[in-house]
């Protein structure tokens, strides 16, 4: 669009001239106007909001379409006289606006409090924190001295050595590390977020001569060295670099935006290379920290698995025997030398008693690694005394890489909430053999699997900057599910043994777990299903698993019938059980409480669903359709004047196709709660009623035609339809039918005797 076209479809024709008149005065050399204003102002044109902005892009577009910039100008001085103008040019480019560059600045000591104080939940992790960064420096060391062998000359041990001291109120840690050099200590302890390890690493990764990828180095966010604030108000460190001759002291305090660093001149604490830590605990922490248990208790809790030696000073204690004091009272005349008694005492002393014996052996090959191995440290890591049923020890490569090694426990806890929770700490989550964490809500393991202990061990865990908190990402999702399959491997492992009795251990500790899964995790059906074990009709003593059911069905079964019910005993004794015993189809009896809600999310099995044989619209097979439409004709005038005199107890009443025996039973909706789940939900101690009224579904009271009862009604019916002990004989029956279907009567026993039938 032309820049006249655009005035002019703004505000009109009439102010297309001026301004076509004075772009042309302006390229005349010519004065634009003989006013001060300019022969532009002379016939001022209001715009609106909207149409300035039409009006700058239509020109914007214009101008550069034809090579010259259109804008409007600012009042200029020219003499005495100001004048607005539009310029343009071809070749002058718009001025740009000045941008200043600044640096973000921050408050030191409120960085350092939301540091000490916001990124850790639990204090004694300083202990891991410090550990670890020693573990780093004895790597760094280590993979130096690899190409220059003179760096371990000053001392050859590599080691981590921890002590305490409750009357000075301090806690030390030594290293033999790599140490660091002045202008080190100012970089990595005096910049905040500046990691040493993680500088060594990005270095070993850009070397050429680095041909290895294989290193235990730990740090990554260069904070952990401040979590020491959390129990010290002082921490001092004393080091010496390999690099250097001079050792150096670092000093800082808590609260404070500033520390010192001086040469070491006390020769008693020279060190020939490494690190020392002193902290100076705060006055509330000294009774904790500075306990020597307390210290080895931590260490092996969050270090165990450091590959360095880690040692710390702990109070021991020894026999010793010694010569009894001569009794001054004793008066003897012979002065023979006496053969002096002695006798055992114990005495305490202080020695150095190293921490980390126990090996992580999920990283070693798992062929090298005997069955006693795996049930040593089952039992020493989980403080267990019975062996493990299954375990599995693999390792994972590829898009995601970690190695794992799961047990099944031996016996279930005594506790059964503890199992289901959703925050177990049976699964030990360690970053590079440092323990990380052992709280987790499903981030892992799902709450079915909860019984399930182990370890797992990565390297590529997206973790928080404290390094509790798992975050949630696609690689802990991929880790979830390969951890889940390798269960399930377990498992069925145990299911396949010869000796059948395992699995009916692992079942009877373990198999509500399973159950559970089937209501929880919708993804895993098809290895749940075949896992699962019932109780049937068939087999009473023995349980079966739904693989047995499917092998023995007849060939015209088309689903896998089951009944609910609260005991075998009951549910043996229902009727809804007459006809399908009588044709030989068996059916399985699920008598806990969880059974009837897992069998409904899995629906089906194998390509045959489940089918309740306590509801309504039960297909058997085998029936001839014109002899029950004839029973159902000759049965309908009953069917309708019993419903008349049951009223909204029932939905309707029908003729059976599922008891034989009884004359009738009461069976539930398709899409309502069966009787055995009614029974359930009442016992709830926060049950919704309003809820039970909308779930309880319909009731159908079946009628059995070929029972004497039904057959002498059916006269009656058309008799003496008004007979109140015909009436009365119903209103027995559907009471009947309640109790042996499992429902439960409403009135109580003196109304159900005053009936005239029971007189």
């Amino acid at each position: 669009m032309a820049p006249a076209a655009a005035f002019a479809a703004v505000q009109g024709l009439a102010a297309v001239a001026p301004l076509q008149a004075a772009a042309a005065n302006k390229s005349a050399g010519s004065p634009a106007t003989a006013s001060p204003s300019g022969a532009f102002s002379q016939r001022r044109t209001s715009f609106l909001p909207s149409q300035r902005v039409a009006l700058r892009s239509a020109a914007s577009v214009s101008g550069r379409a034809n090579g010259f910039n259109v804008f409007f100008a600012p009042k200029v001085a020219n003499g005495s006289v100001g004048r607005t103008g539009i310029r343009c040019e071809a070749t002058v480019a718009e001025k740009e606006a000045t941008v200043e560059k600044f640096e973000y600045q921050a408050e030191v000591t409120r960085l350092l409090d939301l540091i000490v104080n916001s990124l850790y939940s639990h204090k004694e992790v300083f202990l891991r924190e410090l550990v670890s960064n020693a573990s780093d420096a004895l790597d760094k060391l280590r993979f130096l001295s690899v190409t220059d062998p003179k760096l371990m000359e000053p001392n050859p041990n590599l080691e981590i050595r921890i002590k305490s001291d409750k009357d000075a109120g301090t806690i030390t840690l030594m290293d033999t590390g790599i140490g660091m050099t002045r202008e080190e200590l100012v970089e990595s302890l005096g910049t905040i977020a500046q990691s040493g390890t993680a500088k060594f690493m990005k270095a070993l990764k850009e070397s050429k001569d680095n041909k290895s990828s294989d290193n235990n180095l730990i740090g990554q966010f260069g904070v952990g060295f401040y979590s020491a604030f959390l129990v010290a108000d002082k921490v001092t460190v004393s080091t010496k670099s390999s690099k250097s001759d001079k050792q150096y002291v670092w000093e800082g305090q808590a609260d404070t935006s500033s520390y010192t660093i001086r040469e070491e001149t006390d020769a008693e604490k020279m060190v020939p290379r490494g690190t020392v830590i002193t902290l100076h605990l705060k006055e509330d922490e000294k009774f904790e920290y500075a306990d020597a248990i307390r210290i080895e208790n931590l260490v092996k809790n969050y270090s165990q698995f450091i590959s360095f030696p880690i040692y710390t000073w702990q109070e021991k204690s020894r026999e010793k025997e010694v010569e009894e004091e001569a009794d001054e009272t004793e008066e003897s005349g012979d002065d023979t030398p006496k053969e002096k008694k002695k006798k055992t005492i114990t005495e305490k002393y202080w020695d150095w008693e190293l921490v980390n014996e126990t090996k992580p052996i999920w990283l070693r090959n798992a062929k090298e690694v005997a069955k006693e191995d795996y049930n040593t440290f089952y039992k020493s890591t989980f403080k267990e005394f019975i062996d493990p049923q299954a375990y599995t020890h693999f390792s994972t490569e590829g898009e995601i890489e970690f190695k794992s090694l799961l047990y099944i426990p031996g016996m279930a806890p005594f506790n059964s909430e503890d199992m289901l929770s959703g925050k177990t700490k049976n699964i030990r989550l360690y970053v590079k053999r440092v323990f990380i964490s052992d709280e987790f809500d499903g981030e892992l393991f799902p709450r079915y699997l909860g019984f399930v202990k182990g370890v797992v061990d990565s390297n590529d865990l997206p973790l928080n900057v404290s390094r509790e908190i798992l975050q949630e990402s696609r690689i802990v999702r991929i880790m979830k599910k390969r951890l889940v399959r390798k269960t399930f491997d377990m498992v069925e492992e145990i299911s396949n043994r010869e000796n059948k009795e395992d699995y009916k251990q692992f079942w009877s500790s373990y198999g509500k777990n399973m159950k559970l899964g089937c209501i929880e995790d919708t993804a895993n059906h098809k290895r749940l299903a075949p896992l699962l074990r019932f109780n049937s009709s068939k087999n009473e003593e023995e349980m079966i698993s739904l693989d047995q059911y499917v092998e023995s069905m007849k060939e015209d079964q088309k689903a896998i019938y089951y009944l609910a019910a609260d005991t075998i005993k009951s549910a043996k004794s229902a009727p809804f059980l007459e006809e399908l015993v009588k044709k030989d189809i068996d059916v399985l009896f699920l008598v806990e409480p969880i059974d009837e809600v897992a069998i409904t999310n899995l629906q089906s099995y194998k390509d045959k669903k489940f089918v309740d044989i306590s509801k309504e619209d039960l297909e058997l097979g085998d029936v001839d359709e014109e002899k029950e439409k004839e029973i159902e004709k000759e049965y309908r005038l009953l069917c309708d004047w019993m419903k008349q005199n049951l009223g909204d107890k029932v939905a309707k009443v029908a003729v059976s196709k599922r008891i034989s025996s009884s004359p009738c039973v009461l069976v539930s909706g398709k899409f309502g709660w069966s009787a055995n789940m009614e029974r359930i939900m009442k016992a709830q101690t926060l049950g919704d009623t309003t809820q039970m009224e909308f779930m309880k579904g319909r009731r159908i009271l079946e009628i059995n035609p070929s029972h004497p009862i039904i057959q002498d009604l059916n006269f009656a019916c058309k008799d003496t339809p008004r007979s109140s002990r015909a009436q009365a004989m119903v209103n027995l029956l559907y009471e009947t039918a309640l109790l042996s279907s499992g429902f439960t009567v409403s009135s109580d026993v003196d109304q159900f005797c005053s009936l005239p039938i029971c007189t």
